[in-house]
């Protein structure tokens, strides 16, 4: 079964433009839990913007289904994710300025800065992932590196329509192949919804899909629990 990997990221964004305690990130973790979400991610930036130190250290003791660690390549989130040992980290890559994520991770170009890191982490137990371009040379990097998962950016392929799109979506098809051939886990997410996740979900070698943004958009509507509920029938309709 494809699983799906909910963000709660951006129920610590409403909750910290009041500068109060609520909505609470590890309420909407548990709804989405009870909901069929098969893992929760959360990304600790380091300006702190959405998630904070505390929802990581609420997050892992309350649980019971996998965190995901979302991490840029520093020395804190490294001593952090080893202080709190999550089932997951997914390294990406992280800009002040920027308002999400922009792009995949360059592995390879960054390979001596992510080589200890990786070897690290999957020392401590933590599942290692690289959140990158659906690109040969970062598969490549990935295989060098010795990173058990990858995770493909399909921000792109969300973005463009018509030809456009579906030449992203054979980018995306052919780079998991790849990956899943020389015997690394492949996940995919970024930018999501109803409407686009299908053609996603039905490449086979995809085991997991990570989605965020939409599903707490979704949730001012019709609720958290039916938006996840929602998402894991389409993608479950997808296979």
């Amino acid at each position: 079964m494809l699983r799906l990997g909910v963000n709660i990221d951006h129920v610590a964004t409403v909750r910290n433009a009041r500068g109060v305690g609520y909505p609470d990130p590890l309420r909407a973790a548990l709804i989405a839990q009870g909901a069929g979400a098969d893992g929760i991610t959360a990304h600790l930036r380091e300006d702190r913007r959405h998630i904070s130190d505390d929802d990581i250290a609420r997050l892992s003791e309350a649980l019971n289904i996998p965190l995901n660690l979302e991490m840029a390549a520093t020395d804190e989130m490294r001593a952090i994710a080893l202080r709190h040992r999550p089932h997951a980290a997914c390294i990406v890559p992280e800009r002040r300025e920027e308002l999400t994520t922009e792009g995949g991770l360059d592995a390879s170009g960054q390979h001596d800065r992510l080589a200890p890191l990786v070897r690290e982490l999957g020392a401590a137990g933590i599942r290692v992932s690289l959140f990158i371009e659906p690109a040969p040379r970062q598969i490549a990097a990935a295989i060098s590196l010795g990173a058990p998962v990858v995770e493909l950016h399909t921000g792109h392929y969300c973005e463009l329509d018509g030809a456009a799109r579906e030449a992203e979506l054979k980018r995306i098809a052919d780079a998991a192949a790849l990956a899943a051939k020389n015997g690394i886990e492949v996940h995919a997410g970024h930018g999501l919804t109803y409407d686009n996740v299908a053609p996603i979900a039905a490449i086979p070698q995809l085991a997991e899909l990570n989605i965020g943004h939409f599903l707490i958009g979704e949730a001012i509507f019709v609720g958290l629990d039916e938006a996840v509920r929602r998402m894991r029938h389409a993608m479950d309709a997808a296979r």
